[in-house]
């Protein structure tokens, strides 16, 4: 039986046990530590709730493990990296637990939550040599091309642990020095992601995602700092600021899709539902109205990758929930030309009509849901000049202006 220790970390010094992670049999179980459970932060209040006793992980349609623990594993990206750097120690990657590969990430991960006993490997020594930005994005693409098995250990270490299907990766940033960012930084250093393109991707996607991030704020839409991280070589990547840190104090983040066992590779749920965890979760009046603006916003800049794990709730240290600031804002087609996520049933042109009808069903005013339409609309309105100054090519910036126009219409 293959055992893990789950550990809510907020910093060095304020670490909590949790429970323990257990596997026999290919079955997964959990356990609360009697002494979290004294007076216990409801990390996963719909799927796993603080009681005594051992926990079965039965939702196998779901996935292979509870939607609490699978919020520390990485998708896609982070997945390939794993599987190529485990081929790349000898290690049988079809023989590998899903408890391995936290043990794996250990406190590497992302949010609150980390995983002991750590397990041990050779690193490559991956904090030597200088950070280069450029190189890394280069090896990531040939990863994602197939063009090569090697991973640089800076890229494993930095590129692991974030979620999502493209290459980014975890940094350090003071002023103009940049260090590996997976872990606890020195002084002064703050918590960034950067993204870097993938094959699909508009060839300006990093100019794109800036520009989006600034017509967000103008629709008053709470975001992390963004910037563009310019290199040498000519290289424009997108860098946002992470909110599950702050200096090195780490937040529980737990998203939408995860914390309802809900599948984000299939789409199947309506923003009527998420509404509903909103007010169940927060019962903050305020929320609904952050996660309607967010969602009019996606529906008119045409951000169709709106899925269940591109949501998601922080909890503060007074173990309130709230939504956390919105990420993965940018021009999308989305999964056979429609929003992941539909507006009351509608998943390839909701309009006005609905988003008017489910702000009403939410419990918005009509003031309310006026006031959020205006400042969105205005905000993509002006989307020519965000894309001027984040320095969007004109070819790019006026394919994303036919197409929010067309949506502005509906």
């Amino acid at each position: 039986m293959k055992k893990l220790n789950v550990i809510f970390y907020r910093e060095e010094n304020e670490k909590v046990l949790v429970g323990q992670l257990a596997e026999s049999r290919n079955r997964i179980y959990f356990e609360y530590d009697p002494a979290f459970l004294a007076a216990p932060p409801w990390l996963s209040p719909f799927k796993l709730p603080p009681k005594p006793g051992l926990h079965e992980h039965k939702d196998r349609n779901f996935g292979p493990i509870f939607g609490l623990f699978d919020d520390s594993l990485p998708d896609g990206w982070g997945l390939t990296l794993m599987d190529r750097f485990f081929r790349k120690q000898g290690i049988n990657v079809a023989k590998l637990s899903i408890l391995d590969r936290l043990a794996f990430l250990a406190s590497s991960t992302m949010g609150a939550l980390t995983y002991e006993p750590a397990m041990s490997y050779d690193d490559g020594n991956y904090a030597s040599g200088k950070f280069d930005l450029h190189l890394l994005s280069e090896q990531s693409r040939k990863i994602m091309e197939g063009q090569t098995d090697t991973v640089l250990p800076q890229l494993m270490r930095a590129g692991g642990s974030p979620g999502g299907a493209r290459p980014k990766i975890l940094v350090g940033i003071n002023k103009d020095r940049m260090i590996s960012g997976e872990n606890d930084l020195p002084q002064n250093f703050e918590h960034w992601i950067i993204k870097f393109n993938s094959k699909n991707d508009l060839p300006d996607s990093g100019a794109v995602e800036f520009a989006y991030s600034l017509m967000a704020r103008m629709g008053g839409i709470e975001m992390s700092e963004t910037r563009i991280f310019e290199t040498k070589s000519g290289d424009r990547f997108f860098g946002i600021k992470r909110f599950d840190r702050m200096d090195n104090r780490r937040f529980h983040v737990h998203t939408l899709g995860n914390m309802l066992h809900v599948n984000f590779r299939i789409p199947s749920m309506d923003y009527e539902e998420l509404f509903k965890v909103i007010r169940i979760l927060t019962e903050n009046h305020q929320e609904t109205l952050r996660g309607f603006r967010q969602m009019i916003f996606n529906l008119l800049a045409n951000n169709r990758d709106d899925h269940v794990k591109n949501f998601a709730f922080m909890m503060d240290d007074s173990q309130e929930w709230k939504l956390t600031p919105a990420y993965d804002l940018t021009f999308s087609d989305g999964p056979g030309g429609e929003h992941s996520m539909t507006l009351l049933g509608e998943g390839r042109s909701p309009g006005k009509n609905e988003i008017v009808q489910l702000g009403k069903r939410a419990g918005l005013t009509t003031v309310e849901i006026n006031r959020c339409l205006d400042q969105v609309i205005q905000a993509v309105n002006a989307w020519p000049d965000h894309a001027r100054a984040a320095n969007v090519t004109n070819k790019t910036a006026t394919l994303i202006k036919s197409v929010i126009q067309r949506n502005l219409k509906a």
